[in-house]
């Protein structure tokens, strides 16, 4: 009788193990292939990757966005390590693969990364009770060119290219931006990002709408700044004018600043002994950045 209960015992919790480690690995289509926004012929599906904590410590989930110059995505030394560093700390995390802008596989290139970021809210947002979070406790992380995506989120929620037919909030509750790009500004931006997303014929309007730091208001959500002073290819005055903006408009906002690190140090800046992640993480499960 003992050997069958400990085998039952067993059994149970294997399976708890292997559920757990399924949804862990889930890959979540945004669209259905024959929905998807803005396609032509040939765009890839946008994708959630799931990232479920294996001790389970917290209901707050993030999303997080790798960068790339929106030529590309990161993800290996961005993203991927920063939703494991997330998992550590018992958040939930969604590692985002939106499309990268490219004007032969799309219509409106500009928007598409952005609403590809407005349609991974919505979907953990309807979601959350799959997951055991709270979707009025959602944030989301981008790094470089993924920190100007999550900078434009925060800046221009009120604006969808989504149907939204449950009317979700696309205003995220928090915001992590590392080492990112925010303005468009010829004397700040980083020219690559910026051509990828709108072109080398680029209008003044859309230099101004696509500046975040000039799209701040007291509604932008709270957010935590990362990068380093001597960062030669995403000028630290990038977050620096946002830290600004965001003071100007009483937002709470926490700045970390590295003194060396240059520009794609990931989770690990190797030339530094205390790593943002710690003091983020920390500001994260504070709940800090919650304004109710």
């Amino acid at each position: 009788m003992k050997i069958k209960i400990e085998k039952t015992i067993f059994l149970y919790f294997f399976s708890v193990v292997c559920c757990s480690m399924a949804l862990a690995q889930k890959v979540i289509p945004l669209y259905d292939a024959n929905k998807i926004p803005f396609a032509k012929e040939g765009t890839e599906i946008p994708r959630l990757t799931c990232y479920i904590p294996e001790h389970k410590g917290s209901d707050i989930a993030v999303i997080v966005c790798s960068g790339g110059s929106y030529g590309g995505r990161a993800n290996n030394v961005e993203g991927i390590p920063a939703c494991k560093k997330l998992n550590e700390a018992g958040i939930t995390a969604f590692l985002l693969d939106y499309r990268v802008p490219n004007a032969s596989k799309m219509e409106h290139k500009e928007i598409v990364p952005f609403t590809d970021a407005q349609k991974a809210i919505e979907y953990v947002r309807e979601n959350a009770k799959q997951y055991a979070i709270n979707p009025h406790k959602l944030g989301i992380m981008g790094f470089s060119a993924g920190g100007h995506l999550v900078t434009t989120v925060e800046t221009h929620f009120d604006t969808t290219a989504l149907a939204n037919p449950k009317n979700i909030n696309f205003r995220p509750d928090f915001v992590v931006a590392v080492y990112p790009v925010v303005s468009f500004a010829d004397s700040l931006t980083h020219l690559q990002s910026r051509n990828n997303l709108i072109g080398p014929d680029i209008t003044f309007d859309n230099i101004k709408k696509y500046s975040n730091e000039l799209q701040v208001t007291a509604k932008t959500p709270p957010t935590f700044i990362v990068a380093a002073v001597d960062d030669n290819v995403v000028k630290v005055e990038n977050s620096l004018y946002l830290e600004a903006a965001l003071r100007q408009h009483r937002v709470p906002v926490r700045m970390f600043l590295y003194a060396k690190g240059g520009h794609g140090f990931g989770i690990n800046n190797k030339t530094a002994i205390v790593q943002w992640t710690e003091p983020c993480i920390k500001w994260i499960r504070s709940e800090k950045w919650n304004r109710k």
